[in-house]
C-alpha cells in the first residue's frame, strides 16, 4: 500500500512566462536523470525535484495519488498568462504495470520546465511557496551533450527458447477458456557507462521516432506509439494499438505486410479485444463516446498497427490522473479478462515488469494532461557506487490469441525490440 501521506498539504508557486520560439528543449533537462515528454516536437524539459510522490503498490490514479495531487493544485498559486498545455502547474509521472510490483510509482514536480507547443515557447519556475521571491524566470542555460556511448546487452531472464513455451502454456490457457487473450512480454539486459548522458538516447529515439510519445521519467525511457489517455478541455480521447507486422523490405512488400495485417482475423480479434476494454472502461466516465467501426492500420518506422481512434466528452470533473486507474491495463497490455490476463501474465513471466507497460506522461492543475502506454522502452537503473556501469532492462510483448504461433509471435517481439535496441547501439 502507499506510504502514508502527510496531512499537510504543500503550498506551491508556479510562474511562467512566454520565451521567442525555439526548436529543441531537450538540452534544458539533466543529463543525468533526464525528466522529458515529446511528440511532434511538442515537448516538455524538465530538471529539478521540487516534490516527488512515490508510491509502492498503488494503482495509477487511486484516491490515494489523484486526491493528493488534487489538493496540491488546489493550494498553489499559479501565475501563467501563457495557457498552453503544459504550462502552469505540471507533474510527469510513471506507474507501474501490476500493483503487486515492487518497483515504485512516481508523480514528479519539477523546479523548471522549459517546453514548446504550436511554435511557442516558455518556461516555468516552481517553487515552495515560503521561498523568497526571485526574479522573473528566465530561461536557464543548456547542458551540453556528453559523449557518445553504447550499452552491452543480452538474453534476459526470459529466453527466446523460455518465451516460446510461455506462449504455448498460454495458447493452452486460452484452450481451456481461462482467457481469451493475454499478452506476454520477454525481457534483454545488459549495460550502459555509468555516468551515461542520457539525453543521447533520448535523442536517437527523437529523431527515429518522431511521431511517437518520446518520455524520460525516472530512468524509464522509450517511444511509445500508443496514447492510453489524453484529456484536454473536457474532452477524453485515446488511440487503441493491437495487432502488428513488421513494415516490409521494399514498397510492394510493404503494402503486402500492411494489407495481410488488415486481413488477419487473428489480428483483428486481438484488436477487437483492446478497443472494447477501452470503451467499456471509460463509458461510465463519458456522456459521449465514439470510436471508428474498423481499425486503421498505422505506419511506424519498424511495422505496422491496426489503430482505433476513441473520442468522448467526460461526464464528470474527472481528471486524467482519474482515468488511469480506470483504463489501465488495457486488453492491449494484459488480456481479456484483464483480472485472468494478469494471473497469467504473474504465472508466465519470470520478472517484474515494473513499469514497462505502465503509464507515463504529465498531469496539470486543471487535470488535463497526456498519458501514454509505456512502450519501446528500457528502463536504467543508478550504478552501484564505485560500478563502472549501470544496469537496464528493455521489454517487448505480443498478444497471444488462440491461433497463435510461438515462432510468429516471438518474431514481433524481435520487431517490437528495435527502436530501444538500435538506440542503444
Amino acid at each position: 500500500m502507499p506510504e502514508p501521506a502527510d496531512d499537510a498539504v504543500p503550498r506551491l508557486r508556479v510562474v511562467t512566462r512566454e520565451l521567442p520560439p525555439m526548436d529543441d528543449v531537450l538540452a534544458y533537462t539533466t543529463p543525468y536523470d533526464p525528466l522529458f515528454w515529446s511528440r511532434r516536437g511538442e515537448s516538455l524539459a524538465a530538471f529539478g525535484d521540487l516534490l516527488t510522490l512515490r508510491y509502492v503498490g498503488a494503482q495509477p490514479g487511486d484516491a490515494t495519488i489523484s486526491e493528493r495531487w488534487r489538493a496540491i493544485a488546489a493550494a498553489a498559486e499559479v501565475d501563467d498568462p501563457v495557457q498552453l498545455p503544459g504550462t502552469g502547474l505540471v507533474a510527469l509521472g510513471s506507474f507501474v504495470f501490476d500493483p503487486r510490483s515492487e518497483r515504485e510509482n512516481v508523480l514528479r514536480v519539477p523546479g523548471m520546465i522549459v517546453g514548446r507547443h504550436g511554435g511557442r515557447a516558455w518556461v516555468t519556475r516552481l517553487a515552495f511557496d515560503d521561498t523568497p521571491d526571485e526574479p522573473e524566470p528566465e530561461l536557464p542555460p543548456r547542458s551540453p551533450f556528453g559523449p557518445h556511448w553504447s550499452a552491452t546487452l543480452g538474453p534476459g531472464r526470459q529466453t527466446a527458447e523460455k518465451y516460446q513455451d510461455a506462449v504455448r502454456q498460454a495458447i493452452e490457457a486460452i484452450g481451456a477458456r481461462e482467457v481469451a487473450k493475454v499478452v506476454l512480454a520477454r525481457d534483454i539486459v545488459g549495460t550502459v557507462p555509468a555516468g551515461s548522458d542520457l539525453r543521447r538516447l533520448v535523442r536517437s529515439l527523437l529523431e527515429g521516432y518522431p511521431d511517437c510519445w518520446v518520455f524520460a521519467v525516472d530512468g524509464l525511457i522509450g517511444a511509445s506509439p500508443e496514447t492510453l489517455v489524453t484529456v484536454s478541455g473536457g474532452t477524453v480521447t485515446a488511440r487503441v494499438l493491437a495487432g502488428t507486422v513488421a513494415r516490409g523490405g521494399d514498397a510492394d512488400a510493404d503494402v503486402a505486410a500492411s494489407i495481410a495485417l488488415s486481413r488477419s482475423q487473428k489480428d483483428q480479434d486481438e484488436h477487437r479485444f483492446a478497443v472494447q476494454s477501452v470503451l467499456k472502461a471509460l463509458g461510465p466516465h463519458t456522456s459521449s463516446l465514439a470510436a471508428e467501426d474498423q481499425p486503421f492500420t498505422l505506419k511506424l518506422p519498424n511495422v505496422w498497427h491496426l489503430a482505433t481512434d476513441v473520442e468522448g466528452v467526460l461526464s464528470e470533473d474527472a481528471s486524467s490522473l482519474d482515468l488511469l486507474s480506470v483504463l489501465h491495463p488495457t486488453a492491449a497490455v494484459a488480456g481479456t479478462p484483464t483480472t485472468t490476463a494478469m494471473e497469467v501474465i504473474r504465472r508466465l513471466e519470470p520478472f517484474d515488469r515494473g513499469r514497462y507497460a505502465g503509464a507515463v506522461g504529465w498531469t496539470s492543475a486543471s487535470g488535463d494532461g497526456e498519458w501514454a502506454i509505456a512502450l519501446r522502452c528500457a528502463q536504467v537503473d543508478r550504478a552501484a557506487p564505485s560500478s563502472p556501469t549501470a544496469p537496464i532492462t528493455a521489454y517487448a510483448g505480443a498478444g497471444i490469441v488462440a491461433d497463435s504461433v510461438p515462432e510468429s509471435e516471438l518474431l514481433e517481439t524481435r520487431v517490437k525490440f528495435r527502436p530501444i535496441v538500435e538506440a542503444l547501439a
